[in-house]
Formats: structure tokens, C-alpha cells, sequence
């Protein structure tokens, strides 16, 4: 069974933001880090936009970016998927007319980028220099920091929800597509226990369909919008009417749900250790800032300041 998703309240410890501030720190978006290429050379594209392409390689580099669960989710969010496949074309495009204009060559480009390339040099040295202890937390340490935020470590409601999805593919097939939704609906209803197979034979989202339609445990607010109104009136064991999204048709069968709790230390520990040590490095990188200063003479002009600020 996956591990719930967890909502953190406010009054809970702030290591957390200080771990996703770190990594989403600038610079590290590893779609922006990789380089543009004016010619791309020919072999498997899962995409291709003129001389440029989104390769295997570079989709798998994206998945390995994002957490286990995360990337369960976005193999099979189709849409989610193509939007940055096609945004990345669209960026590699633009590069590449850039680099055709020699735009990396403009002083104004060359002054940021050599900035770009001193915080990037600054950022990792300063990490080499802020390493946490392997043993950071102790067990002690873990358990206090859970304490000390325990009333805000949420889990909320989890949903496990089959599906037998239906494409829309244009306006045209939109009724005929409606049809094999109802009649692929009753079919459940009449006979629940069936539904798996039915979404093996007729759902043509595969990913899910190969598992009898499950799309595993999660939030309502991971849902289709038009598909969690269906679901908060589902019993379990219950299938809907057909649904209908952006995408096409959902018939929807809900097969567990389980009620928002406070979560475990077992649970958040994974994540909790993550938060302490990402903390923990923000104070050893900030004690090394500190000692740099006091080891020389600091002074400010404060007349040039002045000067420069306009007073």
C-alpha cells in the first residue's frame, strides 16, 4: 500500500519549507539546466519538433526527479505528460533561433550567465562545506520534532478508485463515445464484481486498465475535478454513471475509502528526516557565511552607498 499523503498545518515545524526551498532552489529545475541543441541528431524521440525532440533519455531524467509515488501518478496522467513534453519543445525551439542569433554572445546575456555560473559555484561549494552528520536525527531528535508538531500531521480522507476510461478524440465521436460509456455503466452496476475486467478489455487508459482500472490510494484533490463530485457520492463497492472530463468519459467504481487521521511517526519519518537535515545544513551553510566575515576586517563606505542609492 502506498504511504498517504500528508497535509501539514501551519503551526507545524517549518523544517518542511526549508526542504522544498532547497530543492527547488534556482538552478536546479532540471529542465532548465540542460543545454539547448541547434541540431539534434536522429534516433528515438518520444517527440520531435522540427530539428528538435524530447528523448527517452531525457523523460526518464524528468521521472527520476520527482518522488516514487509522484512518479506512479504522472506515468499515468497522460495529459500532465504531453503539456511538458510539448512545453519543452516550444523552450528547445527558442533556443535554438536564439542560438542561431548568437543571443548567448549579448553582453547583457554574458553578464547573467557568468552570474548564473557564480551562484551555481557558490551554491556547491557551499554545500560541500555544510554537510550533516550521518546520524543526524537520532531517533530522540525525530521523536521530539514529531511531538512538537503532532496535532498538524494530517493525513486527509484517501480514495482507491477504479476506472474505465473512454477517449474523446473530437466533437464527432462524442455521442458515440457517450453510449459506450452508459452501456459499459450499467453493465458495472449490474454486475460490480465484473468491473475490473471490464476495464481490462475496454479502458483505454492502459496503464490503470492492465490493473483492473485501480488508480491506487490517494486525496480526493489528486482526482479529475469532474470525477471527485462522483466519488464523495459513491458507496464503497459502488460504480457511477459515466463522467465526463476534458479527456472523455470515466466510469467510476469507488473500492476503499479511508477516513482523514493523524499520521504516524512511521509514516512521516522518511520525510521528517529530510526536513531536519535540510534544516540542520541551512545552519552549518549559514555558520560558515558568518565565519568568512569575521575573518577579516569588514568595512562598508557608507558615503559611496549613499552615493550609488541616489542620497
Amino acid at each position: 500500500m502506498k504511504k498517504p499523503a500528508v497535509v501539514i498545518g501551519a503551526g507545524a515545524v517549518a523544517v518542511l519549507v526549508v526542504a522544498v526551498a532547497l530543492v527547488l532552489r534556482p538552478g536546479s529545475d532540471p529542465v532548465a539546466a540542460q543545454q539547448p541543441m541547434s541540431v539534434t541528431a536522429a534516433g528515438p524521440a518520444v517527440a520531435r519538433l522540427g530539428n528538435q525532440q524530447v528523448t527517452p533519455d531525457e523523460l526518464q531524467a524528468l521521472l527520476a526527479t520527482v518522488p516514487e509515488q509522484t512518479r506512479g501518478q504522472l506515468r499515468g496522467n497522460r495529459d500532465a505528460l504531453e503539456r511538458w513534453i510539448r512545453t519543452r519543445l516550444a523552450e528547445k525551439a527558442v533556443l535554438e533561433q536564439a542560438d542561431a542569433q548568437g543571443w548567448a554572445q549579448r553582453p547583457d546575456v554574458a553578464r547573467q550567465a557568468r552570474a548564473a555560473t557564480e551562484q551555481i559555484v557558490f551554491r556547491d561549494y557551499l554545500r560541500s562545506v555544510s554537510q550533516v552528520p550521518a546520524e543526524y536525527p537520532s531517533a530522540a531528535q525525530l521523536q521530539q520534532a514529531y511531538d512538537a508538531g503532532k496535532a498538524n500531521w494530517q493525513t486527509p480522507a484517501l480514495y482507491r478508485v477504479s476506472q474505465i476510461f473512454l477517449g474523446v478524440a473530437d466533437d464527432a465521436n462524442l455521442e458515440t463515445v457517450r453510449k459506450q460509456a452508459v452501456e459499459l455503466s450499467k453493465k458495472a452496476q449490474s454486475a460490480p464484481e465484473d468491473f475490473a475486467a471490464l476495464a481490462n478489455q475496454y479502458s483505454q487508459d492502459r496503464v490503470t486498465a492492465q490493473q483492473g482500472g485501480d488508480t491506487g490510494l490517494q486525496p480526493l484533490q489528486q482526482l479529475v475535478p469532474q470525477v471527485r463530485g462522483a466519488v464523495t457520492r459513491l458507496k464503497v463497492g459502488a460504480v457511477s454513471d459515466p463522467v465526463q472530463s476534458a479527456a472523455g468519459f470515466h466510469v467510476i467504481k469507488l473500492t476503499e475509502q479511508q477516513p482523514a487521521r493523524a499520521a504516524t511517526l512511521d509514516e512521516l519519518r522518511d520525510q521528517l528526516t529530510q526536513a531536519l537535515r535540510a534544516q540542520r545544513q541551512e545552519q552549518i551553510a549559514q555558520a560558515y557565511l558568518d565565519g568568512m566575515l569575521n575573518t577579516a576586517t569588514l568595512s562598508i563606505d557608507g558615503a559611496e552607498l549613499n552615493k550609488i542609492m541616489g542620497r
